[in-house]
């Protein structure tokens, strides 16, 4: 029968769980990093604590900073999964852009945006 050149329907739809699980995980990681942003202030009901306790609980939370470049990378991911999503609308899903020959179900289900096959990721690296 020859080479798969596409995923059928039925392994696209799969495909599209995976992929709509971490995009809502991503989408909630992402809001946890923008409130520890606009609430970092402290301008919660905590305000009249001691300052001691205000620079314990401090250490314990994400820096702005860090807040901000964690929600960055995770905005990335989540474009890039629903750029996937759109591949899977398309049926280009799991099609290496490099080889054009099949992404393997193992590397799509580690990293559900890739692609990149294997060997031509490593072919660039």
């Amino acid at each position: 029968m020859g080479e798969k050149n596409r995923y059928s329907d039925q392994e696209l739809m799969e495909f599209r769980q995976i992929i709509m699980e971490k995009l809502r995980k991503a989408q909630d990681d992402y809001e946890m990093y923008r409130n520890s942003i606009t609430h970092g202030d402290g301008n919660d009901t905590q305000d009249t604590s001691p300052t001691f306790k205000v620079l314990e609980e401090g250490a314990a939370t994400l820096s702005k900073e860090e807040a901000g470049k964690l929600a960055q990378r995770q905005l990335k991911f989540i474009q890039h999964l629903q750029a996937a999503l759109v591949r899977i609308e398309n049926k280009t899903y799991g099609i290496c852009r490099e080889t054009g020959k099949l992404i393997s179900k193992e590397r799509l289900r580690a990293v559900p945006h890739a692609t990149l096959s294997i060997d031509a990721k490593n072919s660039m690296g």
